[in-house]
């Protein structure tokens, strides 16, 4: 019992989805349809990203870019732009939960090396929104907008064009609270350096490459499956471990919850009837109590208006810690080093999250009527 309450705790999400999953079934029983619920390509895509991205961490290559730009800088505004923005520009390359995995333990190590953790609580606060909202800007920088991505057979153009306006904004919004903090001189602790391997480096860049290429539909996804995971197998099977195999099996259960709900009448005629020319403002609550991912998998069955669903589901990730599973991978990360001050982060987290969820939900409302 205490093993799967420590579980539950991990993993909230995936709990959460388990459990719903179960009582849909109660209303449709497993049959035939269920092996239509899945989408092979998201899920394979996913993995082969995933993958990949814990090879690089095995490496230290996120690490060693990231202190080299880190140590240029000389006080406390600068040192937070950078791991901030390290942490924005990563999650279009690394999805926003490897980002932050990847990138919340070099803010801390900056912060706590040079005197300054009193600035933890915002900076992680930041990298989280950052984390959510850079990822939005390519179709594999966030789960949900991979699945919408392949369940739409949206053009990568105008997925672009759709994601463009709040990308920008959210941009703008997190120079402005960065450029907040005070110039104060840091010093960084020196500390033994992390090897470059180059040979792997380069060979995880040629298999990221073939990954992106997957996601954007100009290789067979099957094929770069197999060779990317076969590569990995072959160059760092511990790498496979490492993989966020949770985030794969919520993807899953979520397409059997979401199928069934798809089939449930009562539950079909209502959210028919509720979202024509709400999915901007439903898809956006739905995130705050089910999480971004979940909701853009049980709407998609819903609406044909990606557009709107697109953009509810990544700014949607703001609000709530459970609102996205970015915000609950920063959440075990701030506790893990600072457990007295969790109040203090919590009214920072909300505080700034529904500042941004405000400002962004507003600006994209009023496009829509320009």
């Amino acid at each position: 019992m205490t093993k799967l309450m420590t579980y539950v705790k991990k993993q909230p999400v995936l709990c959460i989805a388990f459990a719903a999953m179960l009582i849909t079934c109660l209303f449709v029983r497993p049959d035939r349809e269920y092996i239509g619920y899945f989408d092979i390509k998201t899920l394979a895509c996913l993995f082969c990203t995933l993958e990949v991205v814990c090879g690089f961490a095995r490496i230290h290559t996120f690490e060693l870019a990231a202190e080299k730009i880190v140590q240029k800088l000389n006080n406390t505004r600068n040192v937070i732009i950078g791991v901030v923005f390290i942490t924005y520009v990563g999650s279009m390359l690394l999805a926003n939960d490897m980002a932050l995995l990847t990138f919340l333990p070099l803010g801390f190590f900056v912060l706590e090396t040079t005197g300054k953790r009193k600035y933890m609580a915002y900076t992680f606060v930041l990298q989280n929104i950052a984390a959510n909202l850079g990822g939005l800007i390519t179709p594999f920088g966030n789960p949900q907008n991979l699945y919408l991505y392949s369940y739409y057979h949206i053009d990568t153009f105008e997925f672009i064009k759709i994601m463009f306006l709040p990308f920008f904004t959210a941009l703008i919004l997190i120079t402005l609270c960065c450029v907040l903090v005070p110039k104060e001189a840091m010093t960084l602790q020196q500390k033994e350096p992390y090897a470059f391997h180059e040979k792997r480096t380069i060979l995880y860049s040629i298999l990221f490459l073939i990954s992106i290429l997957a996601v954007l539909r100009l290789i067979p996804y099957q094929a770069a499956t197999l060779v990317v995971t076969a590569a990995m197998i072959f160059l760092d099977k511990k790498a496979l471990r490492d993989v966020n195999y949770a985030l794969l099996a919520t993807f899953a259960v979520f397409f059997v919850f979401s199928g069934n709900m798809a089939r449930i009448e009562p539950i079909q005629e209502l959210f028919s009837r509720i979202i024509p020319g709400r999915t901007l403002l439903l898809g956006l609550g739905c995130c705050q109590f089910f999480s971004n991912v979940p909701t853009a998998v049980m709407l998609s069955h819903f609406t044909t208006d990606y557009s709107d669903l697109l953009v509810a589901v990544n700014i949607g990730g703001l609000g709530t810690p459970i609102a996205s599973l970015a915000s609950l991978i920063t959440l075990s990360e701030y506790r893990r080093h600072d457990k007295e001050h969790l109040g203090k982060y919590i009214l920072s987290f909300l505080g700034l999250n529904l500042l941004f969820l405000m400002v962004l939900t507003l600006i994209q409302m009023l496009s829509r009527m320009l």
